[in-house]
């Protein structure tokens, strides 16, 4: 009896001492998210969400990785996905992508036309699903902060953002729809109208607001998933 009572006590004690599995999320996406891991004078986005955890004592619950780069579109996080992101066994993969496909077409003529991004959507989260990864969608915010829709890119931002609040819907998956939030944030603190340095710095990329905005978002979706 007393060889079974010790027994049973190592076992608590043991498992009292092992170390918890920490919830592995990976941000995927262009430069916003490359950005998110700086602690320049903005502080990412990233940056902002482990301090976040740091406050409330959960920094050991979750570990928080960025895969961002610059000029991405939704075909190069496809590409990209399996040394990325299935390579690194993650458990939720938070997809933020959609700026470059639209503004692309514009700017350098290389964007991605609708159906086409909602194809190579659709394939990440196949392999995504194949693997029980968890996915969290994002809309794009931004192309330009002016509130009366005369960004000229505001008409392609809503087209693929509802292309992605489909997606999420038809796969009842999260999502944090930055683009209708950065929208009702620009009219309630955007009196003058202005372009940027609301939420941007430059029109697409955050700043401090911003950045805060989206770490608030994302981890509210982030600490809902089961």
């Amino acid at each position: 009896m007393k060889k079974l009572l010790s027994l049973v006590i190592l076992v608590v004690v043991s498992m009292a001492f092992t170390p918890q599995k920490k919830t592995k999320v990976i941000f995927f996406g262009d430069s916003i998210t490359e950005l998110g891991v700086k602690k320049d004078k903005y502080v990412g986005y990233i940056v902002r969400m482990d301090s976040m955890l740091k406050a409330v004592k959960k920094d050991d619950q979750y570990e928080l990785i960025g895969s961002g780069i610059s000029a991405n579109k939704v075909y190069d996080l496809y590409l990209r996905l399996e040394e990325d992101v299935l390579g690194k066994n993650p458990d939720i993969v938070v997809i933020y992508v959609g700026v470059n496909d639209v503004w692309h077409k514009t700017l350098l003529g290389t964007g991605t036309d609708p159906d086409k991004f909602e194809k190579f959507y659709n394939a990440i989260l196949r392999k995504l699903k194949e693997r029980n990864i968890k996915a969290i969608l994002c809309t794009p915010a931004v192309v330009g902060e002016k509130t009366d829709m005369s960004n000229p890119l505001d008409g392609d931002l809503n087209r693929y953002s509802n292309i992605i609040r489909d997606i999420a819907k038809k796969n009842d998956l999260p999502l944090v729809d930055l683009r209708q939030k950065f929208l009702d944030y620009n009219n309630t603190n955007n009196p003058e109208n202005k372009e940027k340095d609301i939420l941007t710095y430059d029109r697409v990329h955050l700043n401090a607001k911003g950045n805060q905005l989206v770490a608030d978002a994302m981890w509210k979706a982030i600490k809902e998933i089961k």
